[in-house]
């Protein structure tokens, strides 16, 4: 009795939360911190409702207690933030004076009383935090609330060491600063809107979540079966077909999950079967599924949490098409790599024969019609600058319109006629009612408010899909699942938050960046090196956006101290946190896919880090040469030259420079030059890789192809001069090797080693 009412908690939590997500991001009523803590609330207490202390008590009644226990003093915590911040309950109705000694809030909010919190405040945001952090262990693992805790501790002994004389000083190596006391502790990183309820959060609740909802729902409509439909009527009869299906529906998928283990395990529950069956060994084909995985969360136009970061990190500001526009190109050449090192392969083991056709009658189906539809949508919001949220919003109300008519569901036709009519009257009494409030609107200003009202219709549809029986079991899971998969980034983001509070409210980052630099010079190449260590040995333990965020918090500035483009340095630094999920020993894309396989780990994990290698020069490249991001380097190293002081710009602001520079593209030249040397080193990097080109490749001539691969994969470090001639010489190893091959027309395979 006790499970089962739990179950219908856990159930009517997730429709909460995913309802207040949907409606507060379109049409806001809370103060933006009350917002947030909503959000964790909902998040905090579905994560302890959901996930037990230890797996080993999951059944237990008293460790069930304990959690519900939890829960409520998520609630407690969290809805005492609502409360002190929200004008509603300001009222002496709702909040009298509270008086406790000589302390007297007076309604007085949160954040107007920064710095002079009560003792109640304190307790509450003492246990808040305990609490998060607990509920971060149990959803991703201990290393990120480990990591918040040093953090505190660290100020708090440097305050404790500046008033205590007794106390050994901190060291000048752990960057000393004033610190503060456990109670300013607490109210920097949860009672103020610098720590749990600030960016970290908010981006998860703008943005990251919607796209959970987003993707699925386009799993309720059948579009992510198309995905793998799609690809085998692409590659399912080429050479190794089942991995090549792997690569390209990895990369459509993981374009809307921005995860890179729920691609592995999306994907590979299809894939990996059908290329154990085509001669696949199954540590290689679960590699495979993990390095394809793995680069899905910069896949325009959807992409990652990631990418949804660096629309509130990167200063100067950038908008979410710009960064679909800088990584559009190293997406392609990271799938290309795996997809050559995949045809080669499967070239060199025999695995010439295809698969057969899918069960899908037709490419053009119901399911392609969604896929194709919401995309677009998205895309077309996007470019007329609607914010992502809003754009995602209207993909859904796409999805959602469909839903009812998708055959396999075979709905009746009055749920169908049930379903547009809430639709329309819902959008119809919206429209009437608010409508547009300016004289003579322009044609976008009725745009928005058709938009608005479309959102309100999908409400309507999504309470019938709720209501109606035949609905509403397909409708509970896809809510089920959007909490499920979004519990563990609240928790992930409130954990955060804590270390950037402390970060922003002492300056850490700034003392970091200083002393890195110090080390380091002016040699960008070594700073390189050293962030991309750092990146992927933390990403090795949590999710790569929560490495991301913490990279970009420490060391972001660092980069662009040194001269990169401030969109580079931070794809930069997400591009390792992700490649950190196919990096051995600790490779959790390679954990998921080995799991399906029924491979050994290991095996697998280096298969899928051999698989991936491209995606660890990618990032060096597009530094060194940012037309990979369809940058304008000279423009954007004057921008930065004026906005540091180094030259004087009188006849222009820095403002119209800066906005020169991001709309700027690349020059023809050293774009087709760039893309050029990174295909010809990824062709010559695959052929060394699977040991094929043409025919079986002997040790030597597979060491001469990978000395190719160095060349033309080498980036302008230091002078572009070098770069040129290294990549030209490449290409010309590259072109005699091609010609010596296929002097030979003997293309037998040889057999496994």
């Amino acid at each position: 009795m006790f499970s089962r009412v739990l179950e219908v908690a856990i159930t009517v939590l997730s429709i909460v939360l995913c309802f207040f997500v949907l409606y507060e991001v379109n049409f806001p009523h809370l103060q933006p911190q009350s917002q947030l803590a909503v959000f964790v609330m909902f998040g905090l207490v579905l994560c302890f409702l959901i996930y037990p202390a230890f797996k080993k008590l999951e059944h237990h009644l008293l460790s069930k207690v304990i959690n519900v226990l939890l829960a409520l003093g998520v609630l407690i915590t969290c809805g005492y933030v609502v409360v002190q911040t929200e004008p509603f309950f300001s009222s002496s109705l709702w909040s009298p004076p509270y008086i406790e000694g000589v302390e007297v809030t007076n309604g007085v909010s949160l954040g107007d009383r920064a710095g002079s919190e009560t003792t109640t405040d304190f307790v509450i945001g003492l246990l808040g935090l305990l609490l998060i952090l607990e509920g971060t262990r149990r959803s991703i693992g201990v290393i990120v609330p480990l990591l918040a805790m040093a953090f505190v501790g660290h100020s708090l002994y440097c305050h404790l060491s500046l008033e205590y004389e007794t106390l050994p000083a901190v060291p000048m190596w752990l960057l000393p600063h004033e610190g503060q006391d456990l109670r300013g502790l607490v109210g920097t990183t949860f009672l103020q809107s610098l720590g749990v309820f600030g960016p970290a959060a908010g981006v998860m609740f703008r943005y990251v979540f919607l796209f959970v909802v987003f993707g699925s729902f386009l799993q309720m409509s059948g579009a992510t079966q198309f995905i793998i439909d799609f690809a085998q009527k692409v590659f399912g009869k080429s050479p190794g077909g089942p991995a090549k299906v792997s690569v390209l529906g990895s990369g459509l998928m993981g374009s809307l999950s921005g995860s890179a283990v729920a691609n592995a395990v999306t994907t590979g529950s299809f894939t990996i079967p059908m290329m154990r069956n085509s001669g696949f060994q199954p540590h290689i084909a679960g590699g495979i599924t993990a390095a394809a995985a793995s680069g899905g969360a910069l896949v325009p136009p959807v992409m990652g949490a990631g990418a949804y970061m660096m629309l509130e990190i990167v200063t100067p500001e950038v908008t979410f098409l710009q960064v679909a526009r800088a990584a559009i190109i190293p997406a392609l050449l990271y799938y290309f790599s795996i997809f050559m090192i995949v045809h080669f392969f499967s070239r060199r083991i025999g695995t010439i024969e295809g698969i057969q056709d899918s069960d899908s009658e037709t490419l053009w189906s119901f399911e392609a019609l969604v896929f194709f539809g919401a995309l677009t949508v998205l895309i077309g919001l996007l470019f007329m600058n609607f914010t992502p949220f809003r754009a995602v919003t209207g993909a859904l109300i796409l999805i959602i319109i469909l839903v009812p008519f998708r055959p396999k569901l075979n709905f009746s036709t009055q749920t169908k006629l049930q379903a547009i009519g809430a639709f329309l009257v819902c959008a119809i009494l919206h429209y009437s009612m608010l409508g547009t409030d300016v004289e003579n609107p322009s044609f976008r200003q009725h745009f928005e408010s058709w938009l608005s009202a479309a959102i309100s219709g999908m409400f309507g549809t999504i309470a019938i899909g709720l209501l109606n029986s035949t609905w509403r079991p397909a409708m509970l899971q896809t809510f089920k699942k959007s909490a499920s998969n979004g519990i563990s980034l609240v928790a992930a983001s409130a954990c955060v938050g804590i270390v950037i509070g402390i970060v922003q409210e002492t300056g850490i980052a700034n003392d970091f960046s200083s002393r890195i630099k110090d080390v380091v010079e002016t040699n960008l190449f070594v700073a390189l090196i050293g962030i991309m260590a750092c990146s992927i040995i933390l990403g090795m333990g949590v999710p790569s956006v929560v490495c991301y965020l913490l990279m970009a918090t420490l060391m972001g500035s660092l980069l662009g101290e040194l001269g990169v483009i401030p969109l580079a340095a931070h794809l930069f630094i997400f591009y390792f946190g992700m490649m950190s999920m196919v990096t051995p020993p600790v490779a959790l894309a390679a954990y998921a896919s080995a799991s399906l396989a029924q491979a050994n780990i290991m095996r697998t994990a280096l298969s899928a880090f051999v698989f991936s290698l491209v995606g660890f020069t990618l990032p060096f490249m597009f530094v060194y040469r940012p037309s990979l991001l369809l940058m304008n380097r000279e423009k954007w190293a004057y921008w930065m030259k004026v906005e540091s002081g180094v030259l004087t710009e009188e006849t222009r602001s820095a403002a119209e420079l800066l906005r020169e520079a991001e709309s700027a593209w690349p020059d023809l030249g050293p774009l087709l030059f760039a893309v050029t040397a990174a295909v010809l080193g990824i062709v010559a990097l695959a052929a060394c890789i699977a040991g094929f080109l043409n025919k079986p490749l002997s040790v030597w001539t597979r060491c001469i192809l990978f000395v190719a691969a160095v060349l033309l994969l080498a980036p302008d470090i230091g002078n572009s001069n070098l770069g040129f001639y290294a990549n030209l010489t490449g290409g010309l190893v590259l072109t005699a090797m091609l010609v010596l091959s296929f002097r030979h027309t003997d293309s037998q395979a040889s057999p496994v080693n």
